[in-house]
């Protein structure tokens, strides 16, 4: 397995007191990963956190950028992550308050997402092989039906 690139390095160094975090290749960048969140990204030699509502304020007021790209046929794209204060990239000390923003995001965003879409399963077995499904009436349907019969 070939080492990451020194950026890539450095910034795994400044999250280790986290947790087991890794760096995965990704779109010409490399994704970071805390357990099986995503908590962060490098692009072009640039550290990206994840932010929310939650957070973004304090990257905000850090001075800190959104991560944006271009495609052509919708222009610019910004995702939900803010890069990280110059400061906190000299230690791990001052890098800690913006991880824990970052895997605090990541956690949130985890609760909020949908569960995934149960696989479609058999129909329960009906009660004899050879009796359909009744579906139930409306009450437009009940009262036309009244009408005709009385």
């Amino acid at each position: 397995m070939q080492a990451p690139p020194p950026f890539v390095s450095h910034c795994l160094e400044l999250m280790a007191p986290l947790g087991d975090v890794r760096a995965r290749r990704m779109f010409g960048g490399h994704g970071l990963y805390l357990d099986e969140l995503f908590i962060a990204l490098i692009a072009n030699e640039r550290l990206y956190l994840k932010a929310d509502d939650t957070s973004r304020a304090a990257f905000e007021r850090a001075g800190c950028e959104p991560f944006m790209y271009s495609r052509r046929d919708t222009g610019a794209v910004t995702l939900g992550y803010w890069s990280a204060p110059d400061e906190a990239l000299d230690s791990s000390s001052a890098m800690q308050p913006w991880a824990r923003l970052a895997l605090a995001s990541a956690l949130r965003a985890k609760a909020n997402a949908r569960p995934p879409k149960a696989a479609k399963t058999a129909a329960a077995p009906r009660s004899s092989p050879t009796a359909t499904p009744r579906r139930k009436a409306s009450k437009a349907a009940t009262a036309r039906k009244a009408r005709r019969r009385g």
